[in-house]
């Protein structure tokens, strides 16, 4: 055998190497356990006449719920608009050479992270308790803050103000996460500050931005039934308006939390898609599609046998 013959790469399929798949036992345990466990968790739900199925049927598409889920999307959509405009500001503010602006929005970050939001709900729907009258320092203004603050307008500054906290912290990381030689770059062209902001860092950021924003919108999009405490008409608390008259509390239970997966899975499939348009041109693979995923889970010939067969 020559040199080259000895140093030659062996081919599969060749005849020379016989590939056997390799045989994964526990995970066939793992599997059959949770299938069983499925099943068996199903067959309970099925069979158990206290879920009452033909009540969640017929609640399913009641006016009530319909109204309550537009309600529940009108401020998911606000409060994360009113989340992430503050939280660029903030962000932007944390970063700033100023240190009165950069206390300024640490403070912020620290009081409305570190107390609950449904604690901040309650503070907002009772704050003509501590200021009965809003002038905003302009003489001559005197408004009623019994009026001023509604309940729907309690749930968008509580939500909105609250979620801009923890917007900063993600605006924050994502433009820290660009390189300073970008900005440095931006400045030798004479740039200003906003536009280097606004053109070179925050499109490149956005890559890093829009993960962990979608899943605030669905976070936020749970967290809106906080609101239920004040008497907002969402989802929720459309649900407790119709079992406190006929009782049926599961049920009823039942068919808002399969709006909330069905809202929510649909905005999760949007998700991805976003993060491939923003993913392009930063990863040679960007993420797969639902789709995508679904074909590669039903897929019949894995890569290692299609390469067989060609080269056989």
């Amino acid at each position: 055998m020559n040199r080259i013959d000895a140093y030659a790469p062996a081919r599969v399929g060749s005849g020379n190497f016989t590939v056997v798949p390799a045989r994964h036992p526990w995970r066939w345990l793992a599997g059959l356990g949770l299938t069983a466990i499925i099943l068996l968790l199903v067959v309970s739900a099925v069979t158990n006449p206290r879920f009452g199925w033909d009540k969640v049927a017929r609640y399913f598409r009641d006016v009530t719920i319909v109204n309550g889920i537009g309600i529940t999307l009108f401020l998911t959509v606000v409060c994360m608009a009113v989340g992430i405009g503050l939280g660029v500001l903030l962000a932007v503010m944390q970063l700033s050479p100023n240190p009165v602006a950069s206390a300024f929005a640490g403070g912020y970050v620290t009081i409305f992270r570190g107390t609950p939001v449904l604690v901040q709900l309650l503070v907002w729907f009772n704050l003509s308790a501590l200021y009965p009258e809003i002038s905003f320092g302009i003489p001559g203004v005197n408004l009623d803050a019994n009026q001023l603050i509604t309940p729907l307008t309690a749930a968008i500054l509580g939500l909105g103000l609250n979620e801009a906290a923890y917007m900063s912290e993600i605006v924050r990381a994502g433009i820290q996460s660009i390189d300073h030689g970008q900005t440095e770059a931006a400045g030798a062209l004479g740039m200003p500050r906003i536009l280097t902001l606004t053109r070179v860092v925050l499109p490149q950021a956005m890559r890093v931005i829009i993960p962990p924003t979608g899943n605030e919108f669905i976070g936020m999009l749970k967290t809106t039934s906080l609101v239920s405490v004040l008497a907002v008409p969402d989802l929720l608390y459309s649900a407790q308006i119709i079992y406190s008259k006929n009782l049926q509390v599961i049920p009823l239970l039942i068919v808002a939390s399969l709006w909330y997966i069905i809202v929510t899975t649909v905005f999760t499939i949007g998700q991805g898609y976003l993060e491939r348009r923003f993913s392009r041109g930063s990863s040679r693979s960007v993420p797969p599609t639902a789709l995508e995923r679904a074909a590669k889970f039903f897929r019949v010939h894995s890569p290692l046998a299609k390469g067989k067969g060609k080269s056989s």
